[in-house]
């Protein structure tokens, strides 16, 4: 009986021993698994929230909250004019940027189209209520000013609104024909009547182009065109040259120079006076001095 006692109480003893020892490997495992996560975790890049949309949309559609979700992407990602939620409370200091304010009701328009899951960009759509147009592409205190073009003027029809253009005058300067920068990196927004940056059907030579200018420059600009003609210049995307100065007229160009004048001083005329028979008579001499 006590040797049955002794080999169970050894038995006991081992199996104490082998569940401590099964025990003590899990915890050290579980804690280097945990150790990994810790790590792994801390290099991952950051994710932040950002509003895309659900279906396609088209330039000028409408769009609503039920048309909006949110998905994470990796910070500094994402463009900067992307909105963080899809709504929010206003005048919240630091508040994520939302496409609708709590409450609103009225629903934002797309400026250019979108495919699903695409961000959706400040930028690219109408405030609330508002639908797609000139007035939504205008900037603050800016005016729509419209200037007549043709198929040299006009760049051939590769105008699109958003691009970017230089305007140069021609016309007399007295009786010269001068051509002159008078302004520069104007943006366009709209072509024709049409404001959609994405429109995709055959490019058409434009009869008007719509820029987007100060009151300043309206007065200047049609100033402009009721007394010469306006030609466009498309500025590249990548441009960043800063242009002064330049005016050109037909002498310059042609190389022709304008022929010297020069003042001879009339010569100097010595007489001597004479009578003869009573009548005074002049006669011409060399001058002396």
């Amino acid at each position: 009986m006590r040797m049955i006692f002794g080999l169970v109480l050894i038995l006991g003893v081992g199996l104490a021993g082998f569940a401590v020892y099964m025990a003590q490997d899990y915890i050290t495992q579980a804690q280097a698994e945990r150790d990994y996560l810790l790590a792994t975790q801390a290099e991952a890049p950051q994710l932040i929230d950002v509003v895309v949309t659900k279906k396609p949309l088209k330039y000028g559609e409408r769009f609503s909250k039920m048309d909006l979700e949110v998905i994470k992407v990796q910070a500094g990602k994402a463009p900067d004019t992307a909105f963080q939620a899809i709504t929010g409370p206003q005048g919240v200091e630091n508040a994520p940027r939302a496409v609708f304010f709590e409450g609103e009701t009225r629903a934002r328009a797309a400026l250019r189209s979108y495919e699903p899951f695409e961000p959706l960009l400040a930028s690219k759509v109408t405030a609330p209520g508002l639908d797609a147009g000139i007035m939504a592409n205008l900037a603050p205190n800016m005016r729509a000013f419209t200037i007549n073009v043709d198929v040299a003027s006009g760049v051939s029809g590769f105008l699109r609104p958003g691009d970017r253009v230089d305007v140069y005058w021609s016309g007399a300067s007295g009786n010269t024909q001068v051509t002159k920068l008078i302004d520069t990196n104007l943006k366009l927004i709209a072509i024709d009547q049409s404001a959609d940056a994405d429109r995709s059907e055959e490019t058409m030579i434009a009869r008007t182009v719509t820029a987007e200018v100060t009151p300043k420059q309206v007065a200047a600009l049609t100033l402009a065109q009721s007394t010469g003609r306006l030609t466009l210049s498309l500025v590249g995307t990548s441009d960043t040259m800063a242009v002064g100065a330049i005016e050109i007229d037909r002498d310059h160009l042609l190389g022709i120079k304008a022929p010297e004048v020069i003042e001879v001083e009339a010569g100097k005329v010595c007489t001597i006076r004479t009578r003869k028979a009573g009548e005074l008579i002049e006669t011409e001499i060399p001058c002396t001095n």
